[in-house]
């Protein structure tokens, strides 16, 4: 017996009388993951692909595996590292205790069970959070619970650091569910992206559990810049007596959110999403181009004051949440551009400012979240003048 069999067998017994999707929304999320939906296209007249959008959030949230399991070990890893210089405390500790885990940074095991025991209940308390607010608005909408929450929940849960407090991811998500979707009319109809809205909020509203050297690494007392931060202080070339190498960089070795430090892990989730035809490679392409051209020009400008100006672009690629953001953030379809030529100044927009933001202010050495925000909030306007660009074109080609 299948789960809608099951349900809408039940679903009598309840006052409700509506739909279980709507009261439901794991249910839902759950059956469009392993089903294929009842509403999809399979054959002609129909000229676009039958893809639906159930199954474009449910390739989204496969692209994220990679980084979901580099967050598990590299916080493990962090963790575990810190631990045998500053000891461990807390309820994750004596658990791990009382398994006879261990806290060996050497061992994968041991990392993976650590890390999950910090990315599990952030992620737990965004889907309850976030959820009871999505099944609010669709409940006084009359609407289904997408699969547009279930991408929002995961990519809110692994830019946050593992040292957040509950109550804060609780907060963030609802304000991102709240402010940056449902009062715009809910999924589709959105200009901002909801995780980096919530994302946003916590930057603002509370910053020392957001930024800061003590904050990467949930272990008391254990402090460490990221690449970043030393950058921002004493320029690129002091990351090598930190111990940060571009390959640390570039694996995802190093402090940072849970899921942003693997540039590899972010560019295995480009490749299934550009070969499944989701993203879209011209924002990719745009922002790529944005962020190394103007690091270049900074490169050649040069500055005796601030160092940032001499970070070269394969720099930039690789610390912060540039490759995250670029893959998952930037190609989001709802809030980026819609016309081809607008999704190349959009990338580059955001490419641009990125750099801008890290290099020019230093009071924002990440960048990348401001960046896509900023982004977000001018797709429109870009895509407003390249169709009015179109149709001039068009009116002089057959004046």
């Amino acid at each position: 017996m299948g789960l809608r069999n099951f349900f809408d067998r039940i679903e009598p017994h309840f006052e409700t009388g509506g739909k279980w999707e709507r009261y439901f929304p794991i249910y839902e999320m759950v059956e469009s993951f392993l089903y294929t939906p009842k509403t999809v296209t399979t054959a002609a007249p129909h000229a676009r692909s039958y893809i639906d959008m159930k199954r474009i959030m449910t390739y989204v949230v496969l692209a994220t595996v990679p980084c979901i399991l580099m967050a598990l070990y590299n916080t493990g890893y962090q963790t575990n590292l810190a631990i045998a210089e500053y000891g461990a405390s807390g309820w994750r500790a004596t658990l791990i205790e009382t398994l006879g885990i261990g806290f060996n940074a050497a061992n994968p095991l041991a990392n993976m069970a650590h890390g999950l025991l910090y990315f599990l209940p952030v992620y737990i308390t965004t889907l309850v959070a976030g959820g009871l607010f999505e099944v609010v608005f669709a409940t006084i909408r009359k609407h289904e619970v997408n699969e547009g929450f279930l991408v929002s929940s995961m990519l809110y849960a692994l830019i946050v650091p593992a040292s957040t407090p509950l109550w804060q991811v609780a907060l963030g998500i609802i304000f991102g569910v709240v402010i940056g979707k449902e009062v715009f009319g809910g999924t589709g109809k959105n200009f901002l992206n909801p995780a980096l809205t919530g994302r946003a909020f916590l930057y603002f509203a509370y910053p020392a559990q957001m930024s800061g050297d003590s904050v990467w690494v949930p272990v008391d007392g254990f402090t460490g810049a990221t690449a970043l931060a030393v950058s921002a202080a004493d320029g690129f070339q002091a990351l090598a007596a930190r111990g940060m190498t571009w390959w640390d960089s570039f694996l995802g070795f190093v402090p940072g959110s849970m899921g942003e430090t693997s540039t590899l892990a972010c560019l295995l989730g480009l490749v299934f999403l550009l070969a499944t035809r989701i993203a879209n490679y011209r924002m990719v392409v745009g922002c790529l181009a944005g962020m190394i051209g103007f690091s270049m020009l900074l490169n050649l400008i040069g500055s005796d004051t601030n160092p940032m100006f001499a970070m070269p672009w394969y720099w930039h690629l690789v610390t912060g949440g540039f490759a995250f953001g670029l893959v998952f953030m930037v190609t989001e379809p709802v809030s980026g551009s819609h016309t081809n030529l607008g999704r190349y100044y959009y990338g580059a927009l955001i490419g641009f400012m990125v750099v801008m933001i890290r290099v020019i202010n230093p009071a924002f050495p990440e960048g990348m979240m401001l960046a896509i925000l900023f982004g977000n909030v001018f797709a429109p306007l870009i895509d407003y003048f390249v169709v009015q660009s179109n149709i001039k074109r068009r009116a002089r080609r057959h004046a």
